[in-house]
């Protein structure tokens, strides 16, 4: 039915808002505002109706979530770096139809999640930022997608990459594309020397790891990186624990993704992080790949459904 036509590891770095505006860091971004630009532009040329981001500044403690609002608009302030981003307005239509047919699929497949439709939650800046530069016309529906996940399983959220493909594929009428919204390592600059390192990585160490990665991708080791993940996410500090990788890369087929990643903006360090927009295209697959889920098959688990 539906098609999943385009997917993508995006920045999200605040500093491209500060990059609008008057003051030193005016047009310091712009490379990154550009790549988020074209990936708009090929979205549009693909026929995308929806963007779902896999969100790591959405945290949640306990199962995933799907904010599938009819409609997002307000102001925002990030409470984490409030002189970054201060009173930025968005707007956009969300997908509320689209955003269940996600979460049920997921749950289907053993990876609890739950679809909000009904709330005032607003988005937050992964896919705030992103959409200031690749929907400012409000072409696309959005939905946004908890990626920030403090107990989670890697496995699991892999899972629930697969399980959103295919919703879209089996379920949707429509065209929709998938965003991983989040850096590389996420060390950012010990406090008092983000200054110095606002165009830096932290450490030579996460720098040359997450190059590491960055030629594994463009050389389509996924077997490899896949493998490595769980490892990486920890000791190369990635940005929500690479949970938002993850998805993406459940969604594209986990170990067996056959395809290289196709850089549209370079590495580059913002506050300490290692940051990067990648595109990763999208190949037939039939998810034998995909990890068993984890959390729903442990001694003593109980749906949320069934406590709430």
């Amino acid at each position: 039915m539906g098609t999943v036509a385009l997917a993508a590891k995006i920045t999200h770095v605040p500093s491209m808002y500060l990059s609008e505006l008057p003051g030193a860091r005016q047009g310091t971004r712009q490379d990154a505002i550009d790549g988020h630009v074209e990936i708009g532009r090929r979205c549009r040329a693909l026929g995308v109706d929806t963007i779902v981001v896999f969100d790591t500044h959405w945290l949640v403690n306990a199962g995933y979530h799907v904010n599938c609002a009819p409609h997002f608009k307000g102001l925002y302030t990030s409470n984490e770096l409030p002189h970054f981003i201060s009173n930025m307005p968005f707007e956009f239509p969300g997908n509320p139809a689209l955003g269940r047919i996600l979460a049920r699929s997921a749950n289907d497949m053993g990876v609890e999640t739950l679809a909000h439709d009904a709330t005032t939650l607003d988005p937050e800046y992964g896919t705030l930022v992103p959409m200031r530069y690749m929907n400012t016309d409000q072409h696309f529906k959005v939905v946004s997608v908890s990626a920030m996940c403090t107990v989670h399983y890697l496995n699991d959220s892999a899972r629930l990459g697969w399980a959103m493909r295919r919703a879209v594929e089996q379920h949707y009428d429509g065209t929709v594309a998938f965003f991983a919204s989040g850096s590389l390592s996420h060390r950012f600059a010990q406090n008092g020397l983000a200054p110095e390192y606002a165009f830096k990585i932290w450490s030579p160490f996460l720098e040359q790891l997450d190059h590491k990665v960055v030629e594994m991708w463009q050389a389509g080791q996924w077997q490899d990186f896949c493998a490595m993940l769980p490892e990486y996410a920890p000791k190369g500090h990635g940005e929500g624990f690479m949970h938002d990788t993850a998805m993406l890369l459940g969604l594209l087929g986990w170990s067996a993704y056959d395809a290289p990643a196709e850089i549209i903006t370079p590495y580059f360090g913002a506050s300490g992080t290692g940051q990067i927009n990648a595109v990763f295209p999208v190949t037939p697959q039939d998810g034998h790949a995909i990890p068993k889920a984890v959390a729903s098959a442990a001694d003593g688990y109980t749906s949320v459904a069934t406590r709430l």
